[in-house]
């Protein structure tokens, strides 16, 4: 897989797959046109990332709010486009402090990703796979992270285990959006 060229050691992953009655190329395209801004689960989810800097009397900025909602959304606040291979797989990449209220959000070149090691950060990538299958395709996506040093580790293992199911519920939102558009798609 792709996403092995850029971060194929993780210390946290999780992995979530679901088949949809469409062909390859219209679950791919779906999935490069992703759009959860009509999904009120992550709006809510979003909205409670940033309550911790609204709590503390801070202006929540868009980076605080959520990285965004549609895949230009992300790629505009920090995700980065690290490989693609339409219509098998493309690989998102990011590197922040995730566990602070801001996020710590650095943006990275894609030759950076693999080697990546300033302290106190962690490294995400974030891919989506499509396999044919009889009916018509599985999608999957798979989320890794590789924490920069022990403190980071520390720090990201905390915030995992509170945001690891909600981070879990946004990836399923995002195969089920996937899901309807191929489906739904004329093709054309």
């Amino acid at each position: 897989m792709l996403i092995d060229n850029h971060l194929p050691h993780a210390e946290f992953a999780e992995r979530h797959a679901l088949r949809m009655h469409a062909p390859p190329e219209r679950a791919y395209a779906a999935a490069r046109r992703l759009d959860l801004g009509g999904s009120p689960l992550v709006r809510v989810l979003f909205g409670l990332r940033s309550l911790p800097a609204l709590l503390a009397g801070k202006r929540v900025g868009p980076e605080q709010r959520g990285l965004g909602t549609t895949m230009d959304r992300l790629l505009d606040n920090g995700f980065v486009l690290l490989d693609e291979r339409a219509p098998h797989e493309f690989v998102l990449g990011l590197a922040g402090r995730f566990w602070t209220p801001a996020g710590g959000i650095e943006r990275l070149q894609p030759a950076e990703y693999a080697g990546f090691d300033r302290p106190g950060m962690a490294v995400a990538a974030w891919n989506f796979t499509v396999l044919p299958t009889d009916e018509g395709s599985l999608v999957a996506t798979e989320t890794r992270v590789r924490c920069t040093d022990d403190a980071a580790r520390r720090s990201f293992r905390r915030y995992w285990r509170v945001v690891r199911p909600f981070s879990g519920l946004i990836r399923m939102e995002a195969l089920r959006a996937i899901r309807r558009a191929a489906e739904s798609s004329s093709g054309d």
